[in-house]
């Protein structure tokens, strides 16, 4: 073999095994503000998920230095329109990807009005060691200093860090990394907008270098007592917002709809309304689980009541906010509607 020959075969080999050694990331878009458009790059007013997966890849073509990407749609919403639905569909794809030998992470384009308690679903349900990464955007596509693109190359970035392995869900977010269970929705527009209360963040990613600084503790993924293998459906969970002089009306009738659960935002630590505490104690007794959770923001409902939990037959969220603690209870009442087990489940979860 001549020289020009030979040194054309090591180049060759060369770059085949570095293509090679590049992580294998699945993208599953569902739609939201990062595939939104607008009329004007100044104009506040947009369409959530009018562009599919393949503009939004297009933007960014630098996505192929970090990984070999594939896409898919899974849906085109704002993700205030997020479902059961949409959910099962979107776990049970993702559990099916994350099995595959040839998929090292997943990374899903989402809405970020619903995007913690998709992220906390999916790491309660999906049964994989591999990175689960939901990203999206507090800026339209078509917005000036749109946030999409760098937020999908750092999500893509985390996914395909080896780092990112056993941590359950993850969102990534305006140069940070937060778990499922902490993070949550903080300002309507901001692009700092996400935020960990009770536990701070979990690491941090700059234009895709990634740095983690500590890990969530509580049960998710693998060691969770759930498996999207066992969900077809869900019962009915609502949540009741606690406030000056409310009453027990909204509880009467989440009761005549058919509510298996109720999770109340309650006022400071989970406290109660007389007239709506009354109508909760009733529920109770009739067989619904109900779930003392704050409206605050942070902090744990698990101490310093002034709720006689149990005499009034109710439990407490700990420190997760309402729209996680109704996953949780959802989840939980897929399974039992043991009082002891379901408390237990918000005591490790």
């Amino acid at each position: 073999m001549g020289l020009l020959k030979k040194f054309a075969f090591i180049t060759f080999f060369i770059v085949s095994s570095l293509a090679a050694a590049k992580p294998n990331i699945y993208i599953l878009a569902t739609g939201g503000t990062i595939a939104g458009s607008s009329a004007s790059a100044t104009e506040g007013n947009y369409t959530a998920g009018s562009k599919g997966i393949e503009d939004i890849l297009s933007a960014v073509p630098q996505l192929g230095d970090l990984a070999t990407i594939k896409s898919e749609q899974i849906s085109n919403i704002g993700s205030q329109e997020m479902n059961d639905e949409i959910w099962l569909k979107l776990a049970n794809r993702v559990s099916e990807l994350l099995t595959k030998n040839d998929v090292d992470g997943v990374v899903i384009v989402h809405g970020t009005d619903t995007m913690e308690e998709t992220a906390y679903f999916l790491s309660l349900v999906v049964k994989s060691k591999k990175p689960i990464v939901l990203v999206g955007a507090m800026r339209n596509a078509d917005s000036m200093s749109a946030d999409g693109p760098l937020n999908l190359y750092n999500a893509i970035a985390v996914a395909a860090d080896k780092n990112a392995r056993e941590k359950g869900a993850l969102v990534v977010m305006n140069d940070e990394i937060h778990a499922a269970r902490e993070v949550t929705k903080t300002n309507t527009t901001n692009v700092a907008a996400f935020a960990s209360p009770n536990s701070g963040k979990i690491g941090t990613v700059n234009y895709g270098v990634v740095n983690f600084y500590m890990a969530p503790l509580r049960k998710h993924t693998v060691a969770s007592e759930f498996n999207i293998k066992d969900l077809k459906a869900f019962p009915r969970v609502d949540i009741i917002y606690g406030h000056a002089q409310d009453n027990g009306d909204l509880v009467d009738a989440a009761v005549q709809k058919g509510a298996k659960g109720i999770v109340v935002a309650g006022m400071g630590n989970g406290n109660l309304y007389p007239d709506t505490e009354a109508a909760l104690a009733k529920a109770s007794e009739a067989g619904v689980i109900v779930v003392r959770s704050s409206r605050t923001g942070s902090g744990s409902t698990s101490v310093s009541s002034e709720v006689d939990d149990a005499k009034l037959g109710f439990l407490t969220a700990d420190n997760l906010n309402p729209q996680k603690a109704r996953v949780l209870l959802m989840l939980a009442l897929s399974k039992t509607s043991d009082k002891a087990k379901i408390q237990s489940f918000f005591a490790t979860h």
